[in-house]
C-alpha cells in the first residue's frame, strides 16, 4: 500500500512539474520581456548542432512585437499586450524564406509557437510557453546579451538600403559614424550631411532608433539614393552583428533595412 502511495505522489509531482497550471499568482507580462534562447521544444532538447543557429525569441512587451530566429530564418509577429497575466497567443509567425541543410528544428519551433496560449516561470531565468491544455511546448532560457552597443563605435560605410546595394563610385559615398559615449551620429546620406542622436532601451540590448536626425539641404543630380537611406534610417528599431562582420539595422518588423560595413 505504501509503495502505491509513493508511486501516486511521484506521478503527481511529475505532472505538476510538467504543467503550466499553478495556484500561484500569474506572472505579469513584463516578466517575458527581452531575449530568450529556445532550449526545449515538445520535451526535446534543442542544441546548436541541430541547426545553423540556436533558436531564440524576443518579446517587446511595450509594443507587442515578437521576433527572433527559428533555427534558420528570422521570424516576426505580434501579441496582445492587454491579455490577462499568464495568457499569450502568438499565432502564425511571419519569416524570411531561406533554406538550410536541416529544417527540422525550424519546423518544430514554429509548430510549437503556433500552439502557445500562455506562459509560466520554470525556474531561475527560465520560462514555459504552454498550449491550450496547459502543457509546456517550449522552454525558454534568458539570453545574455552577447552584442554590446560599443560594437557600433566608429565610421561605417552604408552598403545597402532596403535590400538594394548602394552604387560605388559616388561623389559622396554614404557613411554613418557613431559616437557611442555621446550617443550621437554624423555622416553623409549621398549628398547631404546628416547629424543627430540615437536612443536605446535598457530592456533590449540591441534596440536603437534615430529620432530627429537632421540633414543639410543641398540639391544633387541624383537624390534617389539619399532618399532611400534617410527613409530606412527613420525606420530603424534594432541592430545586430552580421555573419560577415558588418552591422544590420532592422525595422519594427525585424526586416533588414540598412547594411553597414567598416
Amino acid at each position: 500500500m505504501n509503495k502505491v502511495l509513493v508511486s501516486i505522489c511521484i506521478a503527481g509531482t511529475a505532472l505538476a512539474m510538467s504543467s503550466c497550471r499553478s495556484v500561484e499568482k500569474a506572472m505579469p507580462l513584463s516578466s517575458i520581456n527581452g531575449e530568450w534562447n529556445i532550449i526545449e521544444v515538445n520535451g526535446s532538447k534543442v542544441t546548436p548542432g541541430e541547426s545553423r543557429t540556436l533558436p531564440f525569441i524576443t518579446f517587446d512587451t511595450a509594443t507587442g512585437r515578437v521576433s527572433g530566429n527559428s533555427g534558420c530564418n528570422r521570424m516576426m509577429g505580434s501579441f496582445d499586450v492587454n491579455a490577462k497575466p499568464g495568457s499569450l497567443s502568438l499565432g502564425a509567425m511571419a519569416g524570411t524564406k531561406m533554406m538550410c541543410p536541416d529544417m527540422t528544428t525550424e519546423r518544430n519551433v514554429l509548430g510549437a509557437l503556433a500552439q502557445v496560449k500562455g506562459y509560466k516561470k520554470a525556474g531561475k531565468d527560465k520560462m514555459y510557453l504552454c498550449n491550450a491544455s496547459n502543457r509546456p511546448v517550449v522552454v525558454l532560457e534568458k539570453k545574455e546579451a552577447n552584442v554590446k552597443l560599443s560594437v557600433l563605435n566608429g565610421e561605417w560605410k552604408i552598403k545597402e538600403a532596403n535590400g538594394e546595394a548602394i552604387p560605388s563610385g559616388m561623389e559622396k559615398q554614404p557613411f554613418i559614424a557613431f559616437d557611442v559615449k555621446k550617443k550621437t551620429i554624423h555622416g553623409n546620406a549621398g549628398c547631404n550631411l546628416i547629424n543627430g542622436g540615437f536612443e536605446t532601451s535598457a530592456s533590449n540590448a540591441k534596440s536603437i532608433s534615430f529620432p530627429g536626425v537632421a540633414s543639410t539641404m543641398m540639391a544633387c543630380p541624383d537624390m534617389e539614393t539619399e532618399g532611400k537611406i534617410l527613409k530606412a534610417l527613420n525606420e530603424v528599431k534594432s541592430f545586430d552583428v552580421l555573419a560577415g562582420g558588418g552591422i544590420g539595422l532592422y525595422d519594427a518588423n525585424n526586416a533588414l533595412v540598412l547594411v553597414l560595413e567598416k
